[in-house]
């Protein structure tokens, strides 16, 4: 955060500082980082995870089993959702584990299926699953958007669409983990902001078409957060670039994210935006769009290989 606040007091913008210019006082954000701390605020809740296997969908399983809800744990590498299973038996939860590609209609139903003959009702979806990219688009093949779209749009509309009706039943809260990007650009990710854009959209549409019938809709917007998901990331040919171009040690863990989505979740609140560096960017660039996209653009330039 001070390094942005930095460049924006030194951005340029007609020739004039752009705070003095605008008499600009940078906002006090509020605290919406609160953990839920420990106890019972979940018991025999049902929550459904995508993207279970790593990452922030791993730490939510642990989150709310701590808590006591009823896990389904929802991801291609079942070997890995196994591995998570036994540890969260280990308190003592009733999980199920789905070997789930969200891309794939007829196994987001499964999932559904499989969630309610098992535990009878779904309190919570959490839409996490999804996958990053890093390449610009002139040189990006396109198979590389049309994997991200499917995975992190689709893939939250195919699960949303059969738990629809289980969640307004239980009055129930549908969680989508969007990003940063999908509130600013990012460039070098196209295909990844385009995916996270049109989960925003969606979402907060859904939002207003249920508000009546008692569904929470919450949308989750992470800063870089430290898990698997840039190692994972797609390069310009869609294979896995498995090195991470950041200082993950810097960045907010899985595990905080988790437990701030957890309270959430419980306070049924309808947005998230994580980190101060977050929260700032946002603001920056809803006021001041221009002078934001050099920031971003300078801070990208800055990556290790940058494309720019």
């Amino acid at each position: 955060m001070t390094n942005l606040k930095k460049q924006l007091k030194n951005a340029r913008f007609s020739g004039n500082n752009i705070l003095k210019k605008y008499n600009l006082m940078l906002p006090k954000f509020g605290n919406s980082e609160e953990v839920i701390g420990l106890g019972q605020k979940f018991k025999n809740k049902v929550v459904i995870i995508t993207g279970a296997s790593s990452g922030i969908g791993e730490a939510c399983a642990y989150e709310f089993a701590k808590n006591g809800a009823k896990l389904v744990l929802a991801a291609r590498r079942v070997d890995m959702l196994k591995n998570i299973e036994e540890k969260i038996n280990k308190i003592g939860n009733k999980t199920l584990v789905v070997q789930t590609d969200v891309r794939e209609i007829d196994d987001c139903k499964n999932l559904i299926d499989k969630s309610v003959e098992e535990f009878g009702k779904i309190d919570v979806l959490i839409n996490n699953a999804g996958i990053s990219m890093r390449a610009t688009f002139e040189d990006l093949d396109l198979s590389v958007i049309k994997e991200l779209m499917d995975t992190n749009f689709y893939g939250t509309v195919y699960c949303t669409k059969f738990a629809l009706p289980y969640l307004v039943k239980q009055k129930g809260s549908l969680i989508g983990i969007s990003s940063i990007s999908g509130l600013t650009p990012l460039p070098g990710r196209t295909g990844y902001t385009a995916s996270k854009y049109a989960m925003d959209g969606f979402l907060n549409t859904l939002r207003l078409e249920n508000i009546k019938k008692g569904l929470n809709v919450l949308v989750v917007h992470p800063g870089f957060t430290s898990s698997n998901i840039r190692n994972m990331a797609l390069d310009k040919n869609g294979e896995t670039q498995k090195e991470t171009p950041r200082n993950e040690a810097k960045m907010m863990t899985s595990e905080r994210v988790a437990e701030i989505i957890a309270r959430a979740t419980f306070k049924r609140k309808r947005d998230l935006i994580l980190t101060s560096q977050g929260k700032l960017v946002v603001w920056l660039h809803k006021n001041f769009p221009s002078v934001t996209d050099r920031i971003i653009l300078n801070g990208m330039e800055k990556e290790p290989d940058s494309p720019f």
